[in-house]
């Protein structure tokens, strides 16, 4: 089968496994509203940017948390534990509430993804450590997710979850991100070859997806967007400057030379905002009139804020680098 071909075929079968699941979400009172872009075109791109990363994967990958333990612990903890306390702290902080509030959270709960790789490789990070950092996040992610934004949900939103399951989103997580990416580590581990080949175009595909979905999130939710930019702006820079120092100066507290601080700097900091506005729309349904749900609001923004965010800090890691090496 021909470069096409495969390629067609593997968009067949995502398309076919993947919208499934999500389309149970189409349901809510009593009645079924079709939404194309909540109930397929989100799931399905988040399940191709997914694959992308794994088709960069291989088994070594995961190899470096028994060989760099104090490297990838700190990243972990930072991503696991620190930042979704950071989240909490800084949406309380900034006088978030309801839907925003539990928005900012789940961000918080995302793994880097393959923008944290990239912007890895361009600050002169460890690429290979931050790759082992989204494989086990992306993999973790799907329990930690659902727990931490029912709770609050729960803390936020005043019981609003009450029909929400734990289980059923973890299983929705699992199809979505740990699946596509098992399904791509299996192509590169039965034919590499094919697998660098596809790799490029693979991977342009799923970065367009991505600025599609953030353009298309901030667009659906201009008007609320709007209304709570003077909140919702800071609080989104805010807890993304804030866990970028906490993963640098963490790192150098261990130790760490300045490339491995840099990569744990960019992974607690940088999370993948297409996973956060897929899940708040597979939580909660969009109102009436609108595309995408609240909850995928301050994904949304972040998408696009980051990048002022991080331009800095590559400018500087980028220079450091330079100096040392003249």
């Amino acid at each position: 089968m021909n470069r096409t071909g495969i390629l067609a075929v593997t968009a067949l079968v995502l398309l076919t496994v993947f919208a499934a699941p999500a389309q149970a979400q189409e349901e809510e009172s009593g009645e079924a509203e079709s939404n194309v872009i909540v109930d397929v075109i989100l799931p399905v791109s988040l399940a191709f940017i997914m694959f992308s990363l794994g088709i960069g994967l291989t088994m070594e990958d995961f190899s470096l948390i028994f060989r760099e333990p104090k490297a990838f612990g700190v990243g972990i903890a930072n991503q696991m534990i620190v930042l979704p306390l950071m989240g909490f702290a800084v949406a309380t902080a900034a006088g978030l509430e309801g839907e925003l509030a539990v928005g900012l959270i789940i961000l918080a709960c995302c793994p880097g993804g393959v923008t944290s790789n990239i912007i890895t490789k361009l600050a002169k990070g460890d690429t290979a450590l931050s790759i082992s950092y989204t494989a086990v996040v992306s993999v973790v992610t799907v329990i930690s997710l659902p727990i931490v934004v029912g709770l609050s949900m729960d803390h936020f939103m005043d019981g609003a979850n009450a029909d929400f399951e734990v289980l059923g989103l973890g299983l929705q997580m699992f199809m979505l991100t740990a699946l596509p990416v098992a399904i791509g580590m299996g192509v590169r581990s039965y034919s590499p070859d094919r697998a660098d080949a596809m790799e490029g175009g693979i991977s342009k595909a799923a970065a367009g997806l991505f600025v599609i979905i953030v353009l298309a999130a901030i667009a659906s939710e201009w008007d609320t967007l709007m209304e709570n930019i003077g909140t919702l702006g800071p609080a989104v820079v805010g807890l993304n400057v804030i866990m970028l120092t906490i993963g640098y100066q963490s790192a150098k507290m261990l130790d760490l030379e300045a490339v491995r601080a840099t990569t744990v700097a960019i992974e607690s900091g940088i999370q993948n905002a297409s996973v956060g506005i897929t899940v708040g729309g597979l939580i909660m349904a969009p109102a009436a009139g609108e595309t995408l749900s609240t909850l995928s609001l301050p994904s949304g923004v972040y998408g696009v804020l980051m990048y002022l965010v991080i331009a800095p800090f590559l400018f500087w890691r980028r220079s450091v680098h330079a100096e040392a090496e003249q």
